[in-house]
């Protein structure tokens, strides 16, 4: 079956997070590095990012957290032209994540070249619930297997879109994307978005 339609995360797979993560450390009253090395013992524990505050003794942030807002420059550079060229190819693009409802409209008004944006605060389910991709599924109007999901975390983004059908593939940057090993279930492991086009056109 052809591929049809690409829908990629976005935190580390479209945006770099280190300066969102320095920015809402530092609201916090926190050195960055303090947070990113909480944050290597949540990945390597499996849990989700919130479980970061915990392993630092503190709640986690009532406000900020939702609030923070990404910039342009925080797009990976290969980013706007992956997107373009995944569209040269004919395919529908969409961008759904784990998302805030804020981030969410960041990326409608940065224009961001796809047919379809929205998150997992729209979509009322979060990944890796089976039910976020099946929602995938109806965004993209077409079969599971006629879908590409693209993402960083084999937790969160390769292992539950495999299961649902869909293509995955894995973005090997980040800190879950290095952390985590790309796994047989993945049918491409990339470590840029700037070969993807090319993987995908031999699925056409």
């Amino acid at each position: 079956m052809a591929l049809r339609a690409v829908f990629f995360d976005v935190g580390e797979t479209l945006i770099d997070e280190e300066r969102w993560w320095r920015v809402l450390s530092e609201r916090e009253g926190l050195r960055p590095h303090v947070v990113w090395a909480a944050l290597g013992v949540t990945i390597e524990r499996g849990e989700e990012h919130t479980a970061l505050w915990g392993h630092l003794g503190i709640e986690a942030p009532s406000t900020g957290w939702t609030t923070l807002e990404y910039e342009l420059g925080d797009l990976y550079p290969d980013a706007i032209s992956c997107l373009e060229a995944v569209r040269r190819l004919g395919l529908r693009v969409g961008i759904v994540g784990n998302q805030s409802a804020a981030l969410e409209q960041w990326a409608r008004d940065a224009h961001l070249p796809a047919d379809v944006i929205s998150s997992s605060a729209s979509l009322g389910v979060r990944k890796p619930d089976p039910a976020f991709f099946s929602r995938v599924v109806e965004l993209a109007g077409c079969a599971p297997a006629e879908i590409a999901y693209v993402g960083d975390r084999v937790d969160n983004d390769v292992l539950p879109a495999a299961a649902a059908g869909l293509v995955a593939v894995h973005v090997r940057r980040g800190p879950w994307g290095h952390l985590q090993p790309t796994p047989p279930e993945a049918t491409f492991g990339l470590d840029d978005l700037a070969s993807l086009p090319d993987a995908l056109a031999s699925l056409l």
